[in-house]
């Protein structure tokens, strides 16, 4: 038996979705974003000027870090406290939602003081007592907007943990993907944000405890990104192709939250971690080598083959590769984390970190610590 949950209770899509902000009802806004670009832009006055139109006061948090840290959520909740929101509204990439979504569980449970308290086996106590949730996506890649979980780094400890909730319950009230918001993007971001989306979508197909439901959504999600990433790449004001890469992303997002990810994640975790690589490049650059290692499953190999044939490529490994090259992906951790010494005298704490991760059990194989560690030898030297 499986339980499924698909999304948020409503999802609005398209061009100036941004505009269903006034159904929200309530009276003081949250924002969380990750520094001040997106009101560098003009993305954040669109977005307070319709919540204005509502009746809204709202209040910006602007200090959110690329990889949220726990000092950072505490901080958050703190403001929360302060200013007492009736919505908290995560808006930017996967930071900021997942910022936002773990500060709102702070403020609904101010007796917490550990990130260990967030997560399973323990049941978060109170959600939804003081606000509700909603996330707009400025990056199409984590589908955090339709997740459960929040991914905060523990910056003593150089580790990342999942806030999560195994019923749904962390799962936004609201998403609204407005492809408008992605188009500032950098190609860089785009890229990255992009792979990782794919990524999702991969994993989440072939892992063990992936069911009919998940797998619809995690094809649709790999169909969606691969035929429109590399667009959006070159031609940054395709809003179509835009549009189809947030539904890409948060098809993939619902996907993994009904079945897991793998080993890709659990490496990928563990350089963003230790080394502060963006987690969407992290994703990319191992994707290619995680696919080669789990295809000596046999029943894995015809599975990556299905997803390959979908978009008319003979192997899913050059399918990525050949993806990866075409938007300007590094081949090897090497090129990113170049201090090579320093990767050698880390190679076992990456490999216990890779082990340990959240990740990694839902992988189709059961890594022992050899591979693991051969395998993170190969990412890094491109091998």
């Amino acid at each position: 038996m499986y339980s499924i949950k698909l999304g948020c209770e409503k999802m609005y899509c398209g061009e100036n979705a941004v505009q269903a902000l006034k159904t929200l009802g309530g009276k003081r806004a949250f924002i969380v974003m990750s520094g001040d670009i997106l009101i560098e832009v003009g993305s954040y006055k669109r977005v307070a000027d319709v919540l204005a139109e509502a009746g809204f006061t709202c209040e910006a948090y602007t200090e959110v870090e690329p990889e949220p840290s726990f000092q950072t959520i505490l901080k958050g909740a703190e403001r929360m406290n302060e200013f007492e929101p009736d919505w908290v509204i995560g808006f930017g990439g996967g930071s900021a939602m997942d910022a936002a979504k773990a500060m709102w569980v702070f403020y609904e449970n101010p007796d917490y003081t550990t990130l260990e308290e967030t997560m399973p086996p323990n049941t978060i106590r109170h959600l939804r007592e003081k606000a509700r949730v909603c996330c707009i996506p400025t990056s199409a890649g984590t589908g955090s907007e339709a997740t459960r979980a929040a991914l905060i780094k523990d910056t003593v400890q150089k580790k990342k943990y999942s806030v999560r909730d195994m019923n749904g319950r962390l799962v936004p009230d609201v998403a609204i993907l407005d492809p408008s918001f992605t188009v500032s993007m950098p190609k860089s971001l785009t890229a990255a944000s992009g792979m990782d989306a794919l990524t999702h979508a991969i994993e989440s197909y072939v892992t063990p405890t992936a069911n009919p439901f998940s797998r619809a959504m995690s094809l649709a999600s790999f169909l969606y990104g691969y035929q429109n990433l590399a667009l959006c790449y070159e031609r940054g004001d395709d809003l179509e192709a835009r549009a189809n890469m947030l539904a890409a992303s948060c098809m993939g997002g619902i996907a993994f939250s009904n079945s897991g990810l793998g080993i890709v994640h659990g490496i990928a975790h563990s350089f963003g971690a230790e080394y502060g690589v963006p987690h969407g490049l992290a994703n990319a650059v191992v994707l290619p080598y995680g696919l080669e290692f789990n295809s000596q499953l046999r029943e894995v190999k015809k599975q990556y083959d299905e997803l390959s044939s979908f978009v008319g490529q003979p192997s899913l490994v050059e399918a990525v590769t050949e993806l990866n090259r075409r938007i300007h992906i590094p081949i090897c951790m090497k090129e990113v984390v170049k201090d090579e010494q320093l990767f050698i005298e880390e190679l076992e704490k990456l490999t216990d970190k890779a082990m340990s991760d959240v990740a990694t059990p839902f992988n189709p194989i059961s890594p022992t610590r050899e591979e693991m560690q051969n395998l993170i030898l190969k990412v890094y030297y491109g091998e």
